[in-house]
């Protein structure tokens, strides 16, 4: 594909960005502005009687006219990067999103790549020998594992690998409590965990990091390895049976070669689809993952900014999460177009 072409079109998708998250931004504000005081968005929760503070947020907001101009200020305040006042976190939203979406999206990451890297092969496996053993264990499997709920897997694989076996080294982001690892002793690059000790050359505090990272990431990637497997191999049935895979067999090609670069790239196409969408998932929907091994990311923090109607915390988390979906869309596009030539980037 040209380069230029594909400039020109992430550009483009890039704009289309901006008027999808007015939309969100205006339903969630008519929203939040209809269920509670504004003022309680702006202030901590020792302010919110203090009736100085109380004037200050409505004169600087325009808290005391129309919807519509308080919407135009509140905007502005995004694009200043001013989210408001989380009650929750009892901290500015932006600041608590700087802090906790690494953590996030370290977790994800790992969990996505975990879900692609086995499902994509399981998937392949099971539709090469189909109907075998193999082929009858990865459907049962990934039955089973669309089936389990999170929270009792994640207890599952505290219980064994931490309480009985202590292969790991339990809840929370690193060894808290051990003095040998010390977040002030790291220069925060990404704030990305497994990152920053890499770049701070800390071996030690990089695998500490990733020991507590194995069994949350393996917890939220279950289900999604699931999904992969299962869509992974129907889209290899489908295109096993295609004309031009009997014609590369038909060639002499050894069959390595055609499943690996003709038939497993174009099975691909769909599934990069609901690789995508878990992506998107994983980041906003880890609520119990992250409850269960007291990870400091978002999923928990929006969990009980919703509880306790926080309202700049959940219009920050909803814009974030809108935008995560979009790139992720627009990643999955890119994708298609580098998996199959055919597709034209429009």
């Amino acid at each position: 594909m040209p380069r230029l072409q594909l400039m020109t079109y992430v550009a483009r998708r890039l704009l289309l960005l901006i008027p999808v998250l007015i939309g969100v931004s205006i339903l969630t504000f008519t929203i939040m502005r209809a269920a509670g005081d504004p003022v309680t968005a702006y202030l901590p929760r020792g302010e919110q009687t203090n009736p100085i503070a109380i004037e200050r947020i409505i004169e600087k907001y325009h808290l005391d006219e129309p919807t519509y101009v308080q919407y135009i200020y509140w905007l502005k305040g995004v694009l200043e990067f001013d989210l408001g006042y989380s009650q929750v976190a009892s901290d500015d939203v932006s600041d608590t999103l700087k802090i906790r979406f690494p953590a996030t999206l370290e977790l994800a990451l790992t969990a996505t790549i975990i879900a692609v890297f086995v499902g994509i092969r399981a998937g392949t496996a099971a539709a090469v020998r189909v109907n075998s053993w193999v082929d009858q264990v990865t459907r049962v499997v990934s039955l089973v594992a669309v089936s389990i709920p999170v929270f009792w897997l994640g207890l599952l694989l505290l219980m064994t690998f931490y309480n009985m076996l202590g292969w790991s080294e339990g809840p929370l982001r690193y060894s808290v409590y051990d003095p040998r690892f010390d977040m002030n002793d790291l220069t925060h690059y990404t704030n990305l965990l497994l990152v920053d000790t890499l770049l701070n050359g800390r071996w030690d505090f990089f695998l500490d990091a990733a020991n507590h990272l194995a069994l949350p990431a393996i917890t939220l990637a279950f289900a999604s390895t699931a999904l992969i497997v299962r869509m992974m191999r129907s889209s290899m049935l489908e295109v096993l049976g295609a004309e031009y895979i009997r014609t590369a067999r038909s060639k002499g090609l050894p069959e390595k070669v055609v499943i690996r670069k003709h038939a497993r790239r174009n099975a691909l196409i769909p599934t990069v689809t609901v690789v995508g969408l878990s992506f998107g998932g994983l980041l906003g929907g880890a609520v119990l993952t992250e409850t269960i091994f007291i990870w400091p990311g978002i999923g928990q923090w929006a969990a009980q900014a919703a509880l306790n109607l926080d309202t700049a915390a959940i219009m920050g988390f909803t814009l974030l999460t809108a935008t995560i979906y979009v790139l992720a869309n627009l990643i999955v596009d890119l994708a298609y177009a580098y998996l199959d030539p055919r597709v034209r980037l429009t």
